[in-house]
C-alpha cells in the first residue's frame, strides 16, 4: 500500500529553473567595526603622545 502511494506522488512534483538569475543581496555594515578600530587606535596614539595633545 505504501509503495502505491509513493508511486502516485512520484510524478506530482515539477522543479524548473527560474528564468531570471537568483539575486542575493548582502548588506553588511562594517562601519561600526572600522570606527571602533580607529577610535581605539586614536586613544592609543593620544595615550602614547600625551605631551603633544
Amino acid at each position: 500500500m505504501l509503495t502505491g502511494l509513493a508511486g502516485l506522488c512520484g510524478g506530482c512534483i515539477n522543479i524548473t529553473a527560474p528564468d531570471k538569475p537568483i539575486v542575493i543581496q548582502l548588506d553588511i555594515n562594517v562601519r561600526a567595526e572600522v570606527l571602533y578600530a580607529l577610535a581605539e587606535d586614536a586613544a592609543n596614539t593620544i595615550e602614547e603622545n600625551g605631551d603633544i595633545f
